[in-house]
């Protein structure tokens, strides 16, 4: 008897693998949107959940962000249970606020998977991103001139959220997809120009495979996973540099608290502009500031209050920040 196709056996090491790092006791559910990969990703959670002796369920987010988003989750929810999920939830969230829709969409979505972890702790979420999904987030952060950290892309794990499928190709996931006999729908979203990824994944990639050959996609997660390990250990001494920063005692009263973080600035002068600038950068989004409207221009100026001070007074930040400088203090605020 011959065994499943080699993209199914793929997807089902994957997956597999990733089980097998979990405590027995947690619950895994698998994130599906109804495309092909987060419905590989559950056709293999559903085939090997139940031999690791393991509860799987599914959840699906509906955005209301196109006519007849409810249903289509409706739908997706039918897939998983027929599929043996258990439980499936169906998540409908509001999308707005700062940074465009593509954030917007992604807070909202991650907010209910948070949602549905918490409900069911203790749980894991699965995702569906594959390799291709990685060399498109390296080359998105490439084009806004991010850090290591954003170079770094996605991890395969970040807290309860896990990535399994980073290591295979799209077409593989795919392939798997249909041998499984799942039908995928695809988000028009993924096709629309006026989206940075969409346009990333049609013209940007290709573009560059044209140019350069076969591989890049491999090749910039490849890029991905070495800067990944380097910004880590970054991440780590810029933990002690905040801590120090922050413990900082302060003489006086000050001139008001503030409604976010206070840093003194001896400690960041004296650090390198690598850890100063993480530092920086943690205490505005710590203020409020959204991740994707931060920019590295933002952080710039942020530096120059520490290392160029000539008196300018504060800083505007993305979300109605401000960073002020009063002596021989940072204080991030409304």
């Amino acid at each position: 008897m011959s065994g499943p196709h080699p993209a199914v056996a793929a997807v089902r090491s994957a997956v597999r693998r990733a089980l097998a790092g979990l405590p027995a006791d947690t619950t895994v559910l698998a994130a599906c949107s109804g495309g092909a990969d987060s419905l590989a990703l559950s056709g293999a959670l559903a085939f090997e959940a139940p031999r690791a002796g393991r509860t799987a369920g599914g959840v699906t987010v509906d955005h209301g962000l196109q006519e007849g988003s409810a249903a289509r989750a409706d739908e997706v929810a039918d897939v998983l249970r027929g599929l043996g999920l258990d439980p499936v939830l169906v998540r409908a969230v509001e999308v707005g606020g700062p940074g465009g829709p593509e954030a917007a969409a992604r807070r909202a979505r991650y907010a209910a998977l948070d949602a549905a972890v918490e409900a069911h702790a203790p749980a894991v979420v699965l995702l569906g991103h594959t390799l291709d999904d990685q060399a498109e987030t390296v080359l998105l952060g490439l084009a806004r001139g991010s850090g290591a950290r954003s170079l770094a892309g996605m991890a395969p794990r970040n807290g309860h959220l896990l990535r399994p499928l980073l290591g295979l190709d799209r077409s593989t996931v795919r392939r798997a997809c249909a041998e499984m006999g799942l039908r995928a729908w695809e988000d028009p979203h993924n096709l629309d120009p006026r989206f940075a990824r969409s346009r990333v994944r049609h013209e940007a990639l290709p573009a560059l495979e044209k140019a350069l050959g076969p591989g890049i996609a491999e090749a910039l997660a490849r890029t991905a996973a070495m800067l990944r390990a380097d910004a880590d250990i970054l991440d780590r001494f810029a933990d002690d540099l905040l801590a120090e920063a922050e413990a900082v005692p302060e003489a006086g009263a000050g001139t008001g608290a503030g409604t976010g973080p206070v840093l003194a600035v001896d400690p960041l002068v004296a650090a390198p502009a690598s850890l100063r600038t993480r530092v920086l950068r943690r205490a505005a989004l710590a203020a409020g500031c959204p991740a994707s409207a931060l920019t590295a221009r933002h952080v710039r100026e942020l530096d120059r209050l520490v290392t160029d001070w000539r008196g300018q007074s504060h800083i505007d930040l993305p979300g109605g920040v401000r960073c002020r400088r009063v002596a021989r203090r940072l204080r991030f605020g409304a």
